[in-house]
């Protein structure tokens, strides 16, 4: 039904977006500032921003495995974007 439907791919991707996935914070949290990382986050090398973003989407297949052809496409995409919008990478 997500891939047949517009309404429901939308609505499932703003679900998505909104709610946490656990133990994961949701995206919006993590965004918006309302998520700060504890302890073990920081150790990890987690902080707010869209690495963070991108392991809660991702993580199972990009995250911690090094560099392959995902990673540098996400990246490439990122910076593409960021260089359209006018605005900086970040750290």
């Amino acid at each position: 039904i997500v891939a047949r439907d517009a309404t429901v791919s939308f609505k499932t991707a703003i679900w998505f977006w909104m709610t946490a996935q656990s133990p994961k914070p949701s995206c919006h949290d993590v965004m918006t500032g309302r998520w700060s990382p504890s302890g073990s986050d920081s150790a990890a090398g987690r902080s707010a921003g869209y690495g963070v973003t991108t392991n809660i989407i991702n993580g199972g297949l990009e995250c911690g495995k090094g560099s392959d052809s995902r990673v540098q496409d996400r990246i490439g995409f990122y910076k593409r974007y960021c260089d359209i919008l006018g605005v900086g990478y970040g750290s």
